[in-house]
């Protein structure tokens, strides 16, 4: 079973900080692009930043500077640090892994349940 669990999320108050964790199971962590997502109200869900396992991450123009995206291979878990944060990075954040569960396993498109970020002005 795949399961991909998001933590970190919260309230706070505008250029603030929160580091969000998505711990995964279930399928070749090492060998698998994880992503973060995020979706506001009434929006669609857009790519935050990307997390291949042999590329450099990447980051929509929003966050560059302002967001970091790492990885832990040794416990499986992807984190966001979010630093100076703005009112408009308000959202429900998702992880997902495009991953195998076995090498010889299909590609597949996994996500988490999501977190909430809040942010006050």
């Amino acid at each position: 079973q795949v399961q991909l669990v998001e933590s970190g999320g919260g309230l706070v108050q505008a250029g603030g900080s929160l580091r969000l964790s998505c711990a995964a199971s279930g399928i070749l962590f090492s060998l698998s692009q994880l992503d973060w997502y995020r979706q506001a109200p009434g929006r669609q869900r857009e790519l935050v930043a990307e997390i291949p396992h042999s590329k450099p991450i990447t980051y929509a123009d929003s966050v560059k500077g302002r967001f970091t995206a790492s990885r832990d291979n040794t416990k499986n878990t992807v984190y966001l640090q979010m630093d100076s944060l703005k009112p408009e990075d308000t959202a429900v954040y998702y992880c997902k892994a495009k991953a195998r569960r076995t090498l010889m396993g299909q590609l597949t498109d996994y996500w988490g349940q999501g977190t909430q970020v809040t942010v006050s002005s």
